[in-house]
């Protein structure tokens, strides 16, 4: 199985080589033997009509060569065509015979000698009604004087000469077949060179990565469609070690993040059951249990959201509504943690109404992540900016803090699932890491950019943009 296919296109080329070689064998055998019969028998025809039409005729009339003469003159071309020529009367008698010595007193008789067994065709191949004892080519022509027949001269060829001849010619056929096979022995090695061997490299490859070895590089590289498709192999072995690997992160996350507030509820409620908390004190370790239980909450419903990501993407709602309105109550929403931290909320609006088309409910999660952050992770007595404009038909949407910063090697990282810049720091130990990567896709759901530019311990800026409503809307945010 593994080898069929190789297998199968030596199988078709030797086949191939050898019906080609039966064809050419058998057509060229039947078709030069025909082509040198005609031919033989054509010139032996032209000669024999010379001399039956001029010496021999002569005689016949009387004034002509004696027989002896023409004896000699026989002997002479059957010499040259490397035959034998008879002169035969109508009786079936031989008068001259080129290839014995001349003797009218003894004259031969070809027995069933039939003179109109011949008019179909000027040339027979056979024994010449037993003449002879293997196969010759013979050609007769009637010798006339004053329109009457006076006899017939007869030529006749070893057909094992023109045997000879044919298999020369054939012989020529063969080596050029030969010649031409083994040329084609470079198309074999070429197809083995660029397609069985880089298809069976290909082969390898896949059965590394089914093993799960998707380290293995296939090491196939052509500018044809195979190198494109083993280039397309690597790819795919490197995305999907990458996904393996985030599979692996995001798992190892999920872990640590369950684990641990389900750790704290497990030892707080057991020592509530035991005793070791005291009655007076349980109130306290309730409402820690209670907000761990919100933070297990909090992280089931982003991976729900995240899912829905991944496996359909977001459907979304989109209406037109006042962007500036959903930041009033989205901001106002952080009214208390802003009072206990001292953080005042700036808004600044390029007009008083600003329509976008998005979808407003996912549009107000992206506004709560966003400034959600921003409170985290700035000073006391600080400010946060949230600013719109619009340039060219695109709403911008900035979020602006004056807190910590993120550092430069993390500026990437933000964006992934569960990352957090410094957990060591205890500033987010109620997050889920989840909060920008929701937002980030919620974005580009809309087909829009999001975008960050923070300096460590100067602030961080993050900015998106929205599709501006096509028509004025004429309502007030609600």
């Amino acid at each position: 199985m593994k080898k069929a296919l190789y297998i199968k296109f030596i199988s078709v080329f030797l086949v191939f080589g050898i019906l080609s070689f039966v064809l050419i064998s058998t057509l060229s055998s039947f078709m030069t033997h025909k082509y040198l019969v005609n031919t033989k028998a054509e010139g032996m025809y032209k000669e024999l009509n010379v001399l039956a039409s001029g010496q021999i005729a002569e005689s016949y009339s009387g004034g002509g060569p004696s027989m002896l003469e023409i004896y000699t003159n026989m002997r002479a071309l059957a010499s040259y065509q490397s035959a034998q020529i008879w002169l035969i009367n109508t009786k079936g008698q031989i008068l001259l015979n080129s290839g014995e010595i001349y003797d009218p007193e003894h004259l031969k008789t070809i027995n069933g000698f039939d003179p109109t067994a011949l008019t179909s065709s000027y040339y027979q191949v056979g024994t010449f009604f037993g003449s002879f004892s293997t196969d010759v080519l013979s050609v007769v022509v009637p010798v006339t004087s004053n329109y009457k027949v006076k006899g017939y001269i007869a030529m006749h060829y070893n057909m094992n000469l023109l045997e000879s001849e044919k298999n020369s010619v054939l012989n020529i056929s063969y080596i050029t077949f030969g010649l031409i096979f083994l040329l084609s022995l470079i198309i074999l090695g070429a197809f083995t060179a660029m397609v069985y061997i880089p298809i069976k490299k290909i082969i390898q490859a896949v059965n590394e990565y089914a093993s799960g070895n998707l380290n293995y590089t296939l090491p196939v590289e052509t500018d044809d469609e195979i190198g494109y498709l083993a280039a397309s192999l690597n790819y795919m072995a490197s995305e999907l070690n990458k996904s393996g690997e985030y599979q692996r992160k995001f798992i190892s996350n999920i872990s640590h993040d369950f684990r641990s507030p389900l750790t704290s509820i497990k030892g707080y409620v057991e020592a509530i059951q035991d005793g070791t908390i005291p009655p007076e004190m349980q109130d306290k370790y309730l409402k820690i249990v209670l907000s761990e239980t919100e933070r297990l909450n909090k992280l089931t419903r982003g991976l729900l959201t995240l899912n829905n990501f991944d496996d359909k993407g977001t459907l979304l709602e989109l209406t037109d509504f006042d962007i500036n309105g959903v930041i009033k109550d989205t901001a106002a929403s952080f009214e208390g943690t802003c009072t206990n931290k001292r953080i005042t909320i700036q808004l600044v609006f390029e007009s008083q109404n600003l329509f976008v088309n998005a979808d407003m409910g996912k549009i107000q999660q992206v506004l709560y992540n966003l400034i959600d952050n921003a409170i985290k992770f700035s000073h006391q007595d600080s400010s946060i900016f949230i600013e719109t404009t619009v340039r060219h038909e695109k709403v911008f949407v900035s979020v602006k803090d004056t807190g910590e910063g993120i550092p430069k090697e993390s500026i990437k990282k933000i964006w992934e699932r569960f990352y957090k810049t410094d957990p060591s720091r205890g500033k987010d130990k109620k997050g889920t890491g989840l909060g920008l990567a929701i937002t980030k896709e919620i974005i580009q759901a809309h087909n829009e950019n999001i975008n960050v530019v923070s300096t460590l311990g100067v602030g961080t800026e993050f900015t998106f943009t929205l599709a501006k409503a096509k028509e004025t809307v004429n309502q007030v945010y609600e």
